[in-house]
Order: structure tokens, then C-alpha cells, then sequence
């Protein structure tokens, strides 16, 4: 099913600014969150997309995640895996620009080994978000920040919004939903994964 081409917010609501360039941690940066809340902040690059996630899931419970990301680091990645390893994520799935696996190939490698190929797909995307999901709560953060640190001035916002969610899941299962032009036997041609990996003992939901 192709995502509608424009989502439009219902009723408008308030949307909390938080002016975090002197602030050190997510969780002061942002607080609790709330049922529909909408949340827009910068940062000096004290924390990173990763503790924002981490943030929303110490309140959301295990969920479902989708991260749309320019580039990932080692250590965002161990992190996220973490998340997998204790139950604090129940599926993640991450949408890269294809121009990552030439750009940081050790990188690259890292994420397809630690996740297992069916967990990845790239396209030509410069585009940054977050989808966490579950029962209660449809999270979307839009953001600037890629899944790495760096110390320069970045936005995050924060909804929580059914349709929004709804809207940016379509555009996961369009891409996920053509493996003919990137499917999981490709990583083992670009040397980007061997038989011998053990994904199945991380990719527990496929």
C-alpha cells in the first residue's frame, strides 16, 4: 500500500519549545511526555538521537522502532542493540542512504551484522526520523541529528500523533516492500555479511 502523499494534523495543538543548548541529557532537555504531545527543542549536541530514544522508551515500555538515518556510529549502534538484547524494543527496522555502505563500510557492516539484513534497507535519503510505537503511545521524532554524536546545534521534535506515525510507517513498508531492488542475498554480494553471522539470535521477530 503506497502512504498518502500529505498528512494534516487535526486539531492543533500546544506545542511545548525547549531551548536545550545548555542542557546536558535528554531526559532533563525534555521531560515527561504526555498523550499528544508535541515538543520542539535544540541542542548544542550534548546528547545524541540515541538518548532521545532512550529517554521516550524508559516511558513508552518495549515498542516497535523505525530510524531513518543519514549515517550511524559504533556506538549508537551498540546502544541499539542493547536496546534489542533487554526487551526494551520488541522489532527495530532502519532506513540508511544507500551511500552509506561506501561512505563508513566498517560501519555499514557493523549495522547489517548486528541487526541482520532484513532489518536494513538503503535508498537515495537524506531524511531523519523516528517511529516508536506500541499499544499506547505513536511517537514520531523529526529531527536534524543522525544516529551519531555531534556537537553542533540540533533540532528534535517530538509528537505523538496516530496518523503521523501511521504516515512515515507507510513510507517504511514501501521501501521494505521491495526487496527486488535491495533484498538480504545483495549484503552477502557486497561483502557486507557472511552465512556464518548469527542473526537469528538477534532478529528473534522475523
Amino acid at each position: 500500500m503506497k502512504p498518502k502523499n500529505v498528512h494534516r494534523l487535526g486539531k492543533r495543538r500546544a506545542r511545548a519549545n525547549r531551548m536545550a543548548l545548555n542542557i546536558k541529557t535528554a531526559r532533563e532537555a525534555i521531560g515527561e511526555i504526555a498523550p499528544g504531545c508535541e515538543i520542539f527543542g535544540l541542542t548544542k549536541g550534548d546528547f545524541s538521537l540515541i538518548s532521545v530514544i532512550e529517554h521516550l522508551l524508559d516511558q513508552t515500555g518495549p515498542a516497535e522502532i523505525v530510524i531513518s538515518t543519514w549515517t550511524a556510529a559504533a556506538a549508537d549502534i551498540e546502544i541499539a542493540k542493547k536496546f534489542l538484547v533487554n526487551d526494551r524494543i520488541n522489532k527495530i527496522e532502519f532506513l540508511v542512504d544507500q551511500s552509506f555502505r561506501t561512505r563508513q563500510p566498517e560501519y555499514c557492516a557493523l549495522l547489517v551484522r548486528t541487526f541482520g539484513p532484513l532489518a536494513v534497507r538503503f535508498s537515495r535519503s537524506h531524511c531523519k526520523f523516528v517511529v516508536i510505537t506500541n499499544d499506547r503511545w505513536n511517537l514520531v521524532i523529526r529531527t536534524s541529528m543522525n544516529l551519531n554524536e555531534n556537537r553542533r546545534i540540533e533540532n528534535f521534535e517530538i509528537s505523538d500523533d496516530a496518523g503521523f506515525a501511521a504516515f512515515l510507517l507507510g513510507l517504511r513498508d514501501e521501501i521494505f516492500g521491495k526487496p527486488h531492488e535491495f533484498c538480504e542475498e545483495d549484503f552477502y554480494s557486497l561483502g557486507l555479511a557472511s552465512e556464518d553471522d548469527e542473526f537469528g539470535a538477534i532478529r528473534a521477530w522475523a
